[in-house]
């Protein structure tokens, strides 16, 4: 490319230290708010909205350090029941604590220090009343005792909760997941993604012969006559969506992989009647693996090791505990989304699951109205396994296809504050408009170095768009705020209007935001040209038996009109 398209030298007025992702307790990029909201899409927002997607006064003087949760499961009736500990230190003097837990699903009791404290309850939300003020600085720990029969998923993981099953000799085959709905869907927790834990214990109580595997390491089984327990230790920071159990008649078999940070412990948990499948469909996690930490650089957990586990639904990003339930083929249960046969070429849930653990669980979104950063990055990492292993043609026929799924609806990102995602073309649209920006960065070895450098900057860190923005315009020495405002924050495309006439191309961008200027590629005889358009006609010579091919691999519209009209 030429010249910058009014981007600037921001690398140099933009350092990247100004792109450090805010620390966990400290404010977003919006105040909260309570009560009735503003409509957004045509849909109105409540108190309860308001309580689950803020950080609210009873969430913000404290700094969740530490969860222990301790989990029966009774899979006969469908029922559980445990406690949670839940360690924190003080930020500011407060005696007033938010917990979230979803009915029908009961906290039965909280203590501090060995005292009983009074608790209320508002829809999803519990007021722990605390005997006093606490010091800041301090750590602390409340004991919350709860059960009942949790919501159980109907259409898992998008209408999450427990998922009942049964596998083919009818043993119980059980599972979670709780993205959007909250993890206080089954147990009592934190439950905004601004505040993620510094660690995790899990003590999952199972009746026999079932096995439970949930996130981290498996630190002990512990057996009565009728129950197992397994006690698993997550050493990194988790989001409370990424936290899952998992319960079956399971058989274990595993691998070590050589990665760039060493040995990566990876293990595989599969009903014992698929373990054939999934010792032949399996081998992707290594090819997985070897792509992944290319683009991205090392897998972000490897003290808590990979795990690849089956689930009754088709699968979810749970950190070190990725789900499975694709059927044991290639593709999106069995189909090719983009249509181009490159989607045949390798298991989606294997892949995108996985390239979550980067996007998503190493770099997670502080409010789920950039739930784009998980999404869009992760499709896009589907094209990037493409083209590590099977070339860059191979990618961009595969994502260039994917854009038949994409609805334009409205913007990706969502209202904030609410516990509302955008658009689901966060997935399609969001892998293509990253693999745009790869276009006018035009230099891979660059565009490499900016998705490695997101994880570097924000390893283990909750993000807002606005920090990855930055962080992109930064590295790439762009200036890319109009770009991510037409892209995110509208639902149109770029409509590249031009005519010829005279010898002359005419050319001007329409349905953009102000200052959108991006360049496209286009090939002219066959050779690589660039133009640079704007909101306003500019021209320049084409003799007339030139021919004309825009580069597909930018997402705009481009409409040919007649010679002469306006």
């Amino acid at each position: 490319m030429k010249r910058l398209f009014g981007w600037g030298l921001m690398a140099l007025l933009l350092p990247v230290g100004a792109c450090m992702a805010q620390s966990r307790g400290s404010e977003s990029e919006t105040k909260p708010k309570s009560g009735l909201l503003t409509p957004w899409d045509g849909r109105a927002f409540t108190r309860q909205d308001s309580l689950r997607g803020s950080i609210t006064p009873e969430r913000a003087w404290w700094d969740l350090t530490y969860y222990d949760l301790s989990l029966s499961v009774d899979p006969g009736q469908k029922a559980i029941s445990g406690s949670n500990t839940i360690g924190y230190t003080v930020l500011e003097p407060a005696n007033r604590m938010q917990l979230d837990l979803q009915p029908p699903l009961e906290i039965t009791g909280v203590r501090q220090d060995g005292k009983p404290l009074a608790f209320t309850r508002e829809g999803n939300v519990y007021f722990i009343t605390l005997e006093s003020a606490q010091q800041p600085g301090t750590y602390r720990e409340v004991e919350v005792a709860y059960g009942g029969h949790p919501r159980e998923a109907v259409r898992a993981p998008w209408d999450g909760g427990f998922s009942w099953k049964q596998d083919s000799a009818g043993l119980p085959f059980v599972a979670t997941s709780c993205q959007g709905l909250g993890a206080s869907a089954w147990w009592p927790n934190k439950d905004h993604m601004y505040d993620e834990v510094d660690s995790m214990s899990m003590r999952i109580t199972v009746p026999k012969p079932l096995v439970d595997v949930s996130n981290g390491r498996l630190k002990a089984v512990s057996e009565t006559d009728s129950t197992s327990t397994y006690h698993w230790v997550v050493a990194n920071p988790i989001n409370n969506y990424g936290v899952n159990v998992n319960i079956g008649d399971y058989v274990h078999f595993g691998e070590t992989y050589a990665g760039e940070k060493g040995p990566l412990d990876v293990d595989y948990y599969v009903l014992r009647e698929n373990l054939d499948k999934a010792k032949a469909q399996f081998r992707q996690v290594p090819l997985m693996l070897e792509a992944f930490e290319h683009w991205f650089g090392p897998y972000p957990f490897y003290e808590d090791s990979f795990k690849l586990v089956e689930a009754p639904y088709l699968g979810m990003e749970h950190q070190s505990s990725v789900t499975y339930g694709n059927g044991y083929a290639n593709g999106y249960r069995g189909t090719d989304l983009s249509g181009s046969g490159w989607g045949m070429k390798f298991d989606y849930i294997i892949i995108h699951e996985a390239g979550h653990e980067w996007f998503a669980n190493n770099i997670t979104y502080r409010d789920i109205a950039d739930m784009w950063i998980h999404e869009s990055f992760t499709t896009y990492s589907e094209s990037l396994y493409l083209d590590y292993h099977f070339g860059t043609e191979a990618a961009n026929a595969y994502v260039i296809g994917l854009r038949r799924n994409i609805r334009n609806d409205s913007p990706i990102i969502g209202p904030y504050n609410v516990n509302q995602e955008g658009s689901r073309d966060m997935y399609f649209k969001g892998a293509n408009i990253l693999h745009t920006l790869r276009q006018l960065v035009e230099d891979d070895a660059l565009w490499r170095s900016m998705l490695r450098g997101l994880n570097q900057e924000f390893y283990h860190q909750t993000v807002t768009t606005r920090q990855i923005e930055d962080f992109l315009s930064a590295r790439s020495g762009k200036d890319l705020s109009a770009f991510f405002d037409q892209y995110l924050r509208t639902a149109k495309i770029p409509r590249l209007e031009y005519r010829r006439a005279n010898g002359q191309l005419e050319y001007r961008y329409t349905q953009v935001v102000p200052g959108f200027d991006m360049p496209v590629r286009v090939f002219l005889d066959g050779e690589a040209h660039w133009l640079f358009p704007s909101a306003q006609w500019k021209q320049e010579a084409l003799p007339e038996n030139t021919a004309l091919m825009w580069d597909p691999n930018f997402y705009i519209q481009t409409q040919a009109l007649p010679p002469g009209q306006p």
